[in-house]
Order: C-alpha cells, then structure tokens, then sequence
C-alpha cells in the first residue's frame, strides 16, 4: 500500500464532466489499494471571476477580504470532487484549508506555509476515506484565511505530501509531463521521463510554467519525489527526483524561456564604490526583482550598468531610473522591452566542457546577436531580441539533439 497525494488544477476539475472523470481515477487508485490524498485547485476561470467581483466593488480591496473571497473558489471544488466520490461508491470526506489547520504566516495572498496538523488525514485515510484538502489557502495564528499565491494548489500538495511522508506526490495538470522545452514552439520536444530538481528548479525560475517555484523548492528541501502527470490521458508522466546514478546521461536536460524580460542600460556612470547600489537600492525599494546584471569598465572613468527586470515593472522601473540618473550624473538611460531570456539547463554541464560555446555557435549560425549573457554551475541564459525567440529556441533544441532519446547509465 502506498500512501500518494495528488493534485488536480483548475483545467482538470474545469467543469462538472471533468470533476467526474477526477473522481473515477482517483477511485481508480483507491481499488489498487493506495491510500490517496487530493488537492484542488479552483474550477478554471472561478478565481479570475471572484476577483472581478471584487474589482466591482473596489479597485484596491482588503487583502484579507480578498483572501476569505478567492478561497471560496476551492472550496466548491472539494464539496463537489467528494460528492462525485461518494456517488461512484468511494467514501471521501472534504477539508478546507483551515480545517486540516494549514497554518501559514500573515502575508495575505503570498502567505507561506509554516507547519501542517495531520492527525484528522491521518485518521481518514485510516478509515478507508479519500481525503479531499482545497489548496491554495490555511490559516494563520488569529484564524485569518491565508492564500498562498497563483499556483499555490502544487505547493499544498506538497506540503502535504511532505507532513504525510507520502511515497509520492503526483501534479495532474493538461500537459503529460516536463518536456525539453514548450512543444507548441518546438514540435520535436521530447517528454523527459526524470529530471532533478535542481534541474526542474532552473527551468521553473526561467519560464517554465510545469510547476510551481516553491513546490519544487518544498519537494527538493524534504525529499518528496514528485511526479508530473496528464489528467486527460494514461502515461508515466515525468519524475522529479534527486540525481543519481541511473539519470539520463545528457548534457542538457532542456530550455527555458521567459518573454516577460525588459532590459535597461545606465550609461556613464562614475566608475567608484557605491554606485551599483545607488541604482539598484530604490529598484528595490520598489520592490522590483532584478535578475541579470552586467557592468562594463569604460576607458574614461565611467561605467556603463545594465540590468534586466519583469516586463511588467517597465513603466514603473523606468520612471525611477530618469531620477537616479541625475542623482548619479549618467548620461543617458536606455530602456528596451522587446527582449526575451533562452535558457540552456542540465546537470551535465558540470562534466561537459564547450556547452557555451556550441549555444553560441548555434545562435550565431542563425544570424542571432546575444545581448547579455548569465551562467551557473548548471544553466547558460542570453538575452536576445524577442522576434528570435522561437527561432533560437528551435536552433538550441536540434544543436543539442534533444529530440533523441539520450543513452541510460548502467
């Protein structure tokens, strides 16, 4: 008997046909003799309708009152996957966040989960019972309705599995697993049948919209294997493990992309101590996340600083940048929306010399210029221009030959 928690999103449980089918392949698992824990998330399009409502009302709302509101959105989910259940033969019983005591901390709509009270699962799943939890959401220490932000449903689930010491957690969501990169740019992406998390970390932080961010930090912290699975057809799906011994032995594991990149250019700025933080401390203090720097060494005492932010956080970040360049004495700034980040990742790359080289032979192959350039031990990212995108994308996938199935080790 394993003891497995699986998560549905809001696509799979998007309409009452599709809760059905949920709860014959969870009653499914059951016959098998699992023990099954189920988190979901809302019916699709019921969070972004809660919010509209809201928004009718009041174009700033209270951040706990918008929590109590959207969390209501899951909860609908659990009362009907659990009468689905129960209509088919298998004994369910529903929970919401508070009621399993998913106690987080008091940050309304980013909230973080801080520890999880699993006597009443416990004791269901003893009984016989599928237990149904709503993710997305807990309580803090007064009592408050927490959410824990978009995509929050995988970090439940996690969580869970981890409080639970699950055997696996598996993520049912409308792709059948993480492939080497978005086949809907590249129609040869090949589904990975394992990948690591430190991998699947990477490729999560640079585009990739499989999984949550956290969730993958959660199941990586408490060694929770992780399975990606399709709700719509049967398959393996992709493991999410740690490296070892038996991983595929390729180079690269996949690309990443994010086309929410903007890009801005600080030019002649002193070259002295201190300046760096003049131009990033009020990016920061408007809480604007920076993620590739570059600085260059000019031959006059100055300095050019470049540095990329959210797409979003243009305008904002913009604004703010005119200021300080006076304060600094630069001599001009230079914006730039229309760039995008491609990513390289895989664990190989610390045995495998001339990965940079060959990305960047590729893209010069394709009369693609790169604008910036950031490694780690595990991934090589580059800025280009966004009209390259795709193409850039499909010229890394065939120079890596990551359409073919890598040899296994041992």
């Amino acid at each position: 008997m394993a003891l497995i928690v699986q998560k549905y999103g809001g696509t799979s449980v998007g309409s009452i046909e599709r809760i059905q089918a949920v709860a014959e392949k969870v009653a499914a698992a059951r016959e098998r003799g699992d023990q099954l824990v189920v988190v979901v998330s809302a019916m699709s399009g019921e969070t972004n309708r809660l919010i509209g409502l809201a928004k009718e009302i009041e174009e700033h709302p209270s951040a706990r009152e918008m929590d109590v509101l959207v969390s209501t959105g899951e909860q609908v989910t659990i009362a009907l996957l659990s009468m689905a259940l129960h209509k088919i033969g298998c004994p369910a019983k529903s929970y919401t966040g508070g009621q399993v005591n998913i106690l987080t901390d008091s940050a309304h709509s980013k909230a973080r989960i801080r520890k999880i009270d699993d006597i009443k699962v416990r004791a269901d799943l003893d009984a016989g019972r599928v237990v149904v939890v709503a993710g997305f959401q807990g309580v803090d220490d007064l009592g408050s309705i927490t959410t824990l932000g978009r995509g929050g449903s995988d970090t439940t689930a996690v969580a869970l599995a981890a409080a639970l010491k699950a055997d696996e957690c598996q993520i049912f969501t409308d792709v059948d697993g993480v492939y080497t990169t978005d086949p809907r740019v590249e129609p040869k992406a090949r589904r990975l049948s394992k990948i690591s998390f430190e991998e699947m970390l990477e490729m999560a932080s640079l585009g990739s919209k499989v999984l949550q961010i956290r969730a993958v930090e959660f199941a990586g912290k408490y060694n929770v294997p992780l399975r990606v699975l399709s709700s719509f057809e049967e398959g393996e799906g992709t493991l999410i493990t740690f490296e070892d011994k038996g991983m595929e032995d390729a180079k690269i594991s996949g690309i990443a992309f994010n086309r929410d990149e903007a890009k801005f250019t600080i030019q002649g700025v002193q070259d002295q101590p201190g300046v760096a933080y003049r131009i990033l401390g009020p990016i920061s203090d408007a809480n604007i996340e920076v993620d590739m720097i570059i600085q260059n060494i000019g031959q006059d005492g100055t300095t050019d600083f470049t540095f990329t932010v959210h797409r979003n956080d243009y305008d904002k970040a913009l604004a703010i940048l005119n200021g300080v360049a006076q304060e600094v004495g630069a001599r001009e700034v230079k914006g730039d929306n229309t760039i995008v980040k491609i990513s390289l990742v895989g664990v190989g790359m610390r045995s495998h010399a001339g990965i940079a080289s060959s990305m960047f032979a590729a893209l010069s192959k394709e009369g693609i210029n790169i604008r910036m350039i950031s490694t780690s031990e595990i991934k090589i990212s580059v800025v280009v221009d966004e009209k390259y995108l795709e193409l850039g994308v499909r010229a890394l996938h065939e120079a890596f030959n990551l359409s073919a199935e890598p040899a296994k080790i041992g």
